[in-house]
This record gives structure tokens, sequence and C-alpha cells, in this order.
């Protein structure tokens, strides 16, 4: 199983790599149902200027279209490059995807192991997606601290060109 894990998350982190090339925040997602991807998402929120436009949340919408119900959700699992924010949670939650497999932690706005919000989701919805983190995890970092270095670097350039 941990081979389907790690084809999947390659998958969800060629999604990421689309995010990045779009100077977003580089994070992708997949909908994966009897192994076969029903939705493909990644980082949009600069390029639709919205805020709601993460990763998770375009590939959960996606899979709702391409399977005709947001209810078959409930036999599908989500490949995330990094921890889903409290958000993304909450449309994990709605959407009840069975599980939850992550790349890389997020210590500033992860929901599940940094922040742990979803022992308060798990009270609410009385029922909780299976949870795997750590698949690919540097792999799925190192794209993370790339784009932010870049970034980082041309906010520096640009400091002192118009200097």
């Amino acid at each position: 199983m941990v081979e389907n894990h790690e084809n999947f998350m390659q998958e969800a982190y060629f999604e990421a790599e689309k995010a990045f090339a779009n100077n977003e925040v580089p994070i992708g997602a997949v909908v994966v149902r009897n192994n076969e991807i029903v939705g493909r998402g990644f980082n949009k929120i600069e390029l639709d200027n919205d805020s709601t436009a993460h990763a998770e949340v375009l590939a959960i919408r996606d899979a709702a279209k391409n399977t005709g119900s947001w209810k078959w959700l409930e036999e599908c699992d989500l490949y995330v490059t990094v921890e889903p924010c409290i958000m993304c949670l909450g449309a994990i939650f709605q959407s009840r995807i069975k599980t939850v497999i992550y790349g890389a932690g997020n210590s500033r706005y992860g929901a599940i192991t940094y922040k742990n919000y979803i022992e308060i989701a798990k009270t609410a919805y009385m029922k909780e997606p299976e949870i795997i983190g750590g698949i690919c995890e540097e792999k799925c970092k190192d794209l993370l601290q790339s784009f932010f270095k870049k970034i980082r670097i041309e906010n520096k350039e640009k400091s002192i060109s118009e200097n």
C-alpha cells in the first residue's frame, strides 16, 4: 500500500509543481477512488483572486464534479503535499473523505498535528478520516522551501532595484 501512497503523492506533487510555476505556494492535491484519480487541484489563490482556492478544496470540487456527487467522496482518499489548514480540514470533513494522506507537516497553519483542530472537528462531525502523514515528506518540504527562498530572493532584488 505504501507504494501506492508514494505514487499518488507523486501525482499531488505534480500539481504542486504547477502551483510553483504559477508563483503560487506549491501545494497540490489529488482525490483517489478505487486506485483512480478522480480529482486534482493546486493552489490558485493568486490566479483566481480567491482565498479559498486551496489545492485540497479545488481537488474536492473536481472530484465531486467528476463523480457526480459529493457523497461519493466517502469512498475517496485525499493526497496533499502539505498538511491541511483548518479551512481545508473543514472541507475534508464536509465531503466525507475517507483518508487524508499528506507529505510535509505545516507548523504554521497545519490543522492536524500542529494545531490539532481535528479533535474539535471529530466532536462536531462524530466521524473522522484516517490520517497518514509523512509520505514523501522531504520532497514536499523541499519544494515548499525552494518556493519561499525564490520569493525572498525576488523581494530582495526588487527592494535593491527600487533603491
